[in-house]
């Protein structure tokens, strides 16, 4: 019983041994998922986005698509850019 037990795997051929597969099967499952994620993304491509005009509603509440460095500006100074700034009126006298 003790000669079942204590089996040599020396003359095993490689594909008997766990390990080997762990390795190499670790890589090839990486390689067949990014051969179908570049099919997905192939087949499917994403649309262009049309830039819509802007609502009356947009224009009332002074949204506007402010470029990046703008938006950065504001959010760190709290200050509109110049041009989305409401003109100044003159301070009314009592």
């Amino acid at each position: 019983m003790n000669k079942v037990l204590n089996v040599s795997k020396e003359g095993q051929p490689w594909w008997r041994f766990g390990l080997v597969w762990m390795v190499v099967g670790g890589p090839a499952v990486v390689v067949v998922a990014g051969f179908i994620t570049f099919y997905i993304a192939a087949t499917n491509p994403d649309p262009v986005l049309q830039v819509t005009p802007r609502t009356a509603l947009q224009e009332r509440q002074g949204i506007s698509h402010v470029p990046a460095m703008q938006g950065r500006n504001h959010a760190a100074t709290g200050e509109l850019p110049a041009a989305l700034q409401a003109p100044v009126d003159q301070p009314s006298k009592p």
